[in-house]
């Protein structure tokens, strides 16, 4: 039988339900369900949105006002004839912007004090998970290579931009300088020709 997990993401904000619930299925693995509650449609739409880019089903039923269950899994053997109809949420539309690349050189933004150059990076970032439209990828490296490691604080914000279909990149070269080639927590390792060609054929290039 299945493994089932229930998630309480009553009143938490984005992207909190959808990081609870993505740490709760690789937890169990493929076979696990997991039903999150949450008191939001954009926190629906995130959730249904990670269902499809983890290849599951996904059932979400409105339980009352500003109260939706997500269910994320494989649906277990039997429950299927006797569930009630749940109440369709259409998932919004695709925000990833493929031609769009975001490049991150620095662990802080701008010149200055260190200290406030972490929190306008840390922010940045944030406000880039926000946004309507999501970079197709986000390329890091030199100390922007720091950001995608264990200890980051914006470990969240970016594995909640990937959970969407963004594609992240940490530079080979620079996690094996700075001795954290063991210690990448999101995306994938690149190396500097495939840096440089996901900017040549970028449309538009955010840099901080």
């Amino acid at each position: 039988m299945s493994e089932f997990r229930k998630i309480d993401a009553l009143g938490d904000q984005c992207p909190i339900p959808v990081v609870k619930t993505k740490k709760a299925l690789d937890e169990m693995g493929k076979a696990g369900v997991v039903e999150t509650h949450v008191d939001n449609e954009i926190a629906v739409q995130n959730l249904t949105k990670l269902a499809r880019q983890l290849h599951m089903e996904c059932r979400a039923e409105k339980v009352e006002e500003n109260h939706f269950a997500v269910t994320i899994g494989q649906e277990q053997e039997g429950e299927a004839a006797g569930a009630q109809e749940p109440e369709e949420v259409r998932c919004r539309p695709d925000c990833v912007k493929k031609d769009t690349v975001a490049a991150i050189s620095s662990a802080v933004m701008g010149q200055g004090n260190e200290e406030l150059g972490k929190v306008l990076m840390k922010g940045f970032l944030y406000g880039l998970s926000q946004m309507e439209e999501l970079p197709g990828t986000i390329l890091f490296y030199n100390g922007g290579a720091l950001l995608t490691t264990e200890g980051s604080d914006s470990l969240e914000d970016l594995r909640l931009m990937e959970a969407q279909g963004v594609t992240i990149k940490t530079c080979g070269t620079c996690l094996n300088y700075y001795h954290l080639t063991d210690a990448l927590a999101v995306g994938e390792v690149t190396n500097m020709y495939d840096i440089v060609e996901t900017l040549s054929k970028a449309a538009k290039i955010i840099k901080p």
